[in-house]
């Protein structure tokens, strides 16, 4: 399958990354290449350190990364959250490598949701229920929805998905595998659809199923834990003055990067009722963009898929 991919906000993560001949980068979510293409054409010589769990994106590098930028790409089959390991294996190999920047887009590529053997989109109705980015995923969606109770089912849907719907849904997927495992995706959405009011389903602006699919991917994978793992540990292994990029697509996501650059660009966090400073907290990222950037209209023309996208960004001091 060709990886076909549209890097979001490709001019302004440039701007935020700055790369320049020489410095070394880091793209945690390599994809179609797109952010990793361009950056090396402004850091050669440098190179980026690239990773990505899903198989289907190194399929493609393969095939259509030119000869000239694998010089200087190192891309690794492995989940982002590894990033520190890898860094430091690739330090032992090369002596004084350093990083002077990190990018990640949290989306899903267009490869991705037209897989018809992954199941991430729902409206692939007879793919069959995996959703998961490698072989690193401790679990399935088909695990999850056939042996987890319905109070963990629940619990993932509203906290994951920020589905109101999650217990009528949960309960609806247990009545249904009862009878027979659920193993398709319309299988699911049938699931989802028979446990929601028809007003309810008539106004959404979204599809009924998106909430209920994000929520089983994101547990899957367990995204927001490797984005929590990654953001802190980045500062282990970037250079003073390295950039921060991360393009996200949902709130839960973007609060955490949110969160961490705020927690991150502060000195003391003591509360407020503390007279005298206990944790000797000292401010590591200075915020770059202060208000989060979005897509231009000209981009949401060209790419619609990318109209959910916030790009945050912060420089290690």
């Amino acid at each position: 399958m060709d990886y076909q991919h549209v890097p979001v906000m490709l001019k302004e993560v440039l701007e935020c990354l700055d790369p320049k001949p020489l410095e070394n980068f880091i793209d945690g979510t390599f994809g179609g290449g797109g952010y990793s293409s361009a950056i090396i054409e402004k850091c050669q010589p440098g190179i980026v350190l690239a990773t990505d769990a899903d198989q289907l994106a190194h399929d493609n590098a393969k095939i259509n990364f030119n000869k000239n930028k694998n010089k200087y790409l190192i891309l690794v089959h492995d989940n982002f959250s590894n990033l520190q390991e890898i860094v430091q294996k690739q330090q032992a190999k090369q002596k004084n490598l350093k990083f002077n920047g990190l990018v990640l887009d949290l989306g899903l590529s267009g490869a991705q949701l037209e897989d018809r053997d992954r199941g991430f989109s729902f409206k692939l109705l007879s793919s069959p229920l995996e959703m998961a980015f490698g072989q690193s995923a401790k679990q399935t969606s088909f695990e999850i929805l056939n042996t987890w109770s319905e109070q963990e089912i629940a619990k993932i849907i509203w906290q994951y998905g920020e589905e109101s719907f999650n217990g009528p849904i949960a309960k609806s997927i247990i009545a249904r595998r009862k009878v027979k495992n659920l193993e398709t995706v319309g299988e699911l959405v049938e699931a989802i659809e028979a446990a929601l009011p028809r007003s309810y389903i008539n106004k959404q602006k979204i599809h009924f199923a998106t909430k209920t699919f994000q929520a089983i991917r994101i547990a899957t994978n367990e995204e927001l834990a490797s984005l929590e793992k990654v953001l802190k540990e980045s500062l282990n292994y970037l250079e003073k003055g390295a950039r921060i990029v991360v393009v996200s697509y949902h709130s839960l996501e973007d609060r955490i990067v949110k969160d961490f650059f705020r927690a991150e660009a502060k000195g003391c966090i003591c509360p407020p009722v503390f007279p005298i400073c206990q944790c000797n907290h000292k401010a590591r990222l200075k915020i770059i963009n202060k208000k989060i950037k979005i897509p231009s209209l000209e981009e949401l023309k060209l790419n619609p898929k990318s109209r959910s996208a916030k790009l945050r960004s912060a420089v290690d001091i």
